[in-house]
Formats: structure tokens, sequence, C-alpha cells
């Protein structure tokens, strides 16, 4: 299928771009930005923002949709927290992002590493607001429990496809696995915001996503991001169709009257794309 017009962007490789790229290079950090072949990924740089991801670059799964790379996990890096916040420094952010590859091989599924690194930032006094987008830690709640005690303001978990989708789409994830997730940062903390995304265009239907939607509020979700679904390559899952934005339009409003408080919806969405303006 031919890209539409309203997903076409221009790629711009600015100084800031050239900066952002040579702090991540300095403190050997990895992004998700470019782990996950992010479209928005040179106006985020452009801005001096990221989304740093954890624990490596390779996955422990093997999600049909999914660019980052699997396989042979690397060692959790000890380091990792204080060069977080020296990248942090040197970027001058003031809203940040943590998210990490999904680490089934670690006995909290890296739970730990998310401390340390939300511990250094606040140790840091970096007047900074921090969100987590975590894995599902395989249902592992007192390693959900360690996350919520280190006190981010958002804890982001993404459901990604209807639920009829999972079993060729996420084959080692569970769909109410998630959503169980999102209530249980409630019931831990109510104070913490939830947060969730999808995307459109892997063969749901208008239903499906309302009845989706309708699971996220039911689980306690906050704020919602919808956004394309984008095939990093012809060897992984296929495309259904382009979804025009009118009907992500009408997918925020029909988010919005359910009660979400925030609902980012359109083509280019990610689950991390301007999160500043969504905490706001």
């Amino acid at each position: 299928m031919k890209k539409p017009d309203w997903l076409k962007i221009k790629l711009a490789n600015s100084t800031q771009t050239k900066e952002v790229n040579k702090i991540l290079k300095q403190y050997d950090l990895h992004t998700v930005c470019e782990e996950a072949n992010c479209p928005n990924r040179m106006e985020c740089f452009s801005k001096k923002t990221a989304t740093f991801m954890i624990l490596g670059n390779i996955c422990t799964r093997n999600c049909g949709f999914c660019n980052v790379s699997s396989g042979q996990v690397l060692e959790v890096d000890p380091n990792e927290p204080s060069h977080i916040v020296e990248a942090i420094k040197k970027m001058n952010l003031k809203y940040v992002v943590i998210t990490s590859v999904t680490r089934d091989d670690l006995p909290d599924g890296g739970a730990s590493q998310f401390v340390k690194v939300i511990e250094a930032i606040h140790a840091a006094s970096l007047n900074i607001d921090i969100e987590v987008l975590i894995p599902d830690f395989l249902g592992n709640e007192k390693a959900l429990s360690k996350v919520v005690s280190a006190h981010p303001k958002v804890i982001n978990h993404n459901i990604e496809t209807i639920s009829r989708l999972y079993s060729q789409v996420r084959p080692e994830a569970n769909y109410y696995r998630s959503l169980e997730l999102l209530s249980h940062v409630k019931k831990l903390n109510p104070n913490i915001y939830t947060k969730s995304g999808f995307m459109l265009g892997l063969g749901e239907t208008e239903d499906e996503v309302i009845e989706m939607m309708h699971d996220l509020y039911n689980y306690r979700c906050d704020i919602l991001t919808i956004g394309q679904y984008l095939p990093p390559s012809k060897d992984h899952y296929p495309l259904s169709d382009y979804i025009h934005p009118d009907q992500f339009k009408k997918y925020q409003n029909l988010a919005l009257e359910m009660g979400f408080m925030y609902v980012a919806s359109s083509p280019l969405v990610r689950s991390s794309y301007n999160a500043i303006e969504a905490f706001k």
C-alpha cells in the first residue's frame, strides 16, 4: 500500500539531533527512539528530548510488530543510572521517559534497574518529572510494587492491540495481564497517573477498538495514546490498512467522553511522543 500524505514527514538532521546522538554515544545509552525506528525521533531529538531504554537493546520476546532486536541479552549495566543522570543534565530535560526491553530472564523482570534509575534522578535533584514505560514483569506484583514505591509521576504500560490479535501480534504477552497491571498501580498508589497506548492498522474493527478503550478505562487507565502501526520491515506483522486521521479524531472524542483525562490520537502519535504535554 502506498503511504498516504498524512504519514509523510520531513526528516531533518539538525545540530540538536547531532548533539543528542553524541551524548547518547558518550554514555553508551540506548533510546527506544532509535531501536524502535520511531518516525518522530528526528523531531524529538531536535527538541533535545529522548526516551531512554534501559537494560540493553536486546529483548527476550519477539513481538511481531516491534523493531527491537531479540536474542542473547546483555548484562545489566551498573553504571546505567548515573549515565542517564549525566545525559539528562547535558540535555537539560524537564521531563524524562524511561523504558526498557522486556527481560523475562531476570528474577524481577528488571524492576530493580528501573528503581535504581528513578532513585538516581531523584538524588540528583534535577527538578524533573519522571515517566516510566514498563513491561508486564510477567504479572509479578512484587516487581511492580518496587517501581511504584520509587514514585515516578506516570507509569505507562502499552496494551498495543485488541485481545483477538494477541496470539498473532503479542504471543508471549497476555491482554488481561496488561490490563491488571494498570489497575494494580492504582491500588498501590492512586496518585500515580496510569497510561497506555495501542496501534491501529493491524486488522482490528471499530467495535473491537471501542471495547478495548472501555477495558482500559475500567481498569483505571488515565492517559491514552493511539497511533498508526507502521511495519518496520516486510518480515514483521503485515499492515492491514492506513487509518484516516478523521477516524483517529473519532476515537479521541469517544475516549474523552468515556472519561480519560488526556488522549493523544493521530497517525504519528507514539507512546512517549510529546509525553510532557500529556502529563501537564
